[in-house]
Formats: C-alpha cells, structure tokens, sequence
C-alpha cells in the first residue's frame, strides 16, 4: 500500500515541481535549466492581458464565494431543520449535484443560458455556473457541522429570553463560524481553479485565468505560463489548507 501511494504521488507531484523548477528558470527553455532568476515572474507582472484575467478570476472566485456561502447556509439550516417529507427531493438534487460529472453540468449552463434564457455569456453567467457547484459543498460542510451542535444549547438560549432569529445569530451562528469560514475558502479555491464550467460559460471579453492559460499554451508554451501556474499553485495550497484547517477544527470541536 505504501509503495503504490508513494508511486501515486510521485506521478502526482513530480510534474509540478518540475513547473515550479523552470519557472525559475532565467533563459526561455522548458528543457534545460541554466540558473535561477525571477525573470519570468517580473515578466508575468508586466502583461497587463495576463493581470486583467488574474483580476476576473478573483472577483469571480470572491462574489462566488459570497453568495454560494451565504445560500448554503441557509440551505443547510433548512435541511437540518425540516422533518418533512419535502425536504427529500432538495436532498436528492443536492446529491445529483454532487455526482454529476462536471462536463455535463457545464453543457446544461451553457444551453440554459444561450438556448433556454438567451443571455450573452459574460461573467455573470460564469458566477451563476460556479455558485451552481459551489453551493454544495458548503450545504454539506455547514450540514455537518449542525448536526453536531447540541440542541440544548439554542433550547437555553429561547428559555433566557432570545427569539428564534437570536438564537441563530448570538448562538448557532458562532458555533458554525469555521465551518462557514472553510467552507468560503474551500469555494474560493474551486472558483479560483476551475477550467470546464468557465470554458463553457466564458463569453467576450477577459476570460478567467485557466481559460486564458489554456489559450496561451495553444501558441506555444513559455517560462511565463509555470511562472503563473506556480502562483496559482501557492494560492491554492493556502487557502485549501486554511479551510480544511479551519474544517477539521470545527469537527473537533463539535466532537469535545
């Protein structure tokens, strides 16, 4: 079992670190390393095309991460609440969703939006795909989370005084901040780094960073694309870290 995972991870791994490598690379070759420089990322700050899908990529990520957090919250307390029959089929849509393979959601966008809606694709129609995904994964972190706070909590705080609004936001809200907050970065990081959705839902104009990648490296690869590949890496490795950090703290704590 060892020996199989270490080959996984060495097949894995092994590729970007060699992006990684050749970023720093100071001449224009994807084989051969001369010697380190930052020529490349100095060169990838100077692009203003390349800066501009950086930026749509973030607001994109950043109003996805909003509204796909704050929607499945209220879905999740919907669903831990509700004891009808009603609230199985949003359970089995939020289960399709899940298992849905990603190309098939981002063709049913697509055909929603030009076919059914007749909207231009722009990055309105982006944000709306993501949140379609996105809005899951924090319905079930959140979920889990409720499922274990103790009830005689919010039942003590209704004895005290509080309406059923207070109880949520003095009491209930506070509890579930880190699952809240994981699950914004875990949404972040899927917005930030998703390729099928956006190539699919991506009109005229700036395009998100991995469709702008994905055109560039049609005419050719460059230095300047591992330089971008190897930020986008750090970003994600940070802001996954912090929300399953922040996840597992969470579970943690429902579990003392």
């Amino acid at each position: 079992m060892w020996a199989v995972t270490a080959l996984v991870g060495v097949f894995l791994l092994l590729p970007i670190a060699v992006v990684v490598l050749f970023s720093f690379n100071s001449k224009k070759s994807l084989n051969s390393f001369e010697q380190p420089s930052l020529h490349w990322y100095a060169a990838l700050f100077d692009n203003s095309d390349l800066l501009a899908s950086v930026r749509v990529s973030l607001e994109i990520a950043a109003v996805t991460s909003v509204v796909a957090t704050v929607l499945g919250t209220i879905f999740a307390f919907g669903l831990a609440r509700s004891r009808t029959r009603w609230s199985r089929p949003p359970q089995t849509v939020l289960i399709a969703t899940l298992v849905t393979p990603e190309i098939a959601t981002a063709v049913a966008l697509f055909l929603v939006f030009t076919s059914g809606l007749h909207w231009n694709l722009s990055t309105t129609t982006v944000i709306l795909g993501h949140i379609t995904f996105s809005l899951v994964y924090v319905t079930l972190v959140v979920r889990t989370r409720l499922a274990g706070l103790r009830p005689e909590v919010e039942e003590a705080a209704k004895d005290l005084g509080c309406t059923e609004w207070q109880a949520i936001r003095l009491v209930m809200l506070p509890q579930l901040a880190p699952a809240i907050v994981g699950a914004a970065l875990l949404v972040f990081v899927l917005s930030f780094d998703d390729f099928v959705t956006s190539t699919f839902t991506t009109g005229a104009g700036t395009s998100p960073l991995p469709v702008y990648i994905y055109g560039a490296i049609k005419f050719g690869l460059s230095p300047e694309i591992n330089a971008v590949g190897s930020l986008m890496l750090l970003v994600t490795l940070v802001l996954g870290t912090a929300g399953i950090v922040l996840t597992r703290a969470s579970s943690r704590r429902s579990r003392s």
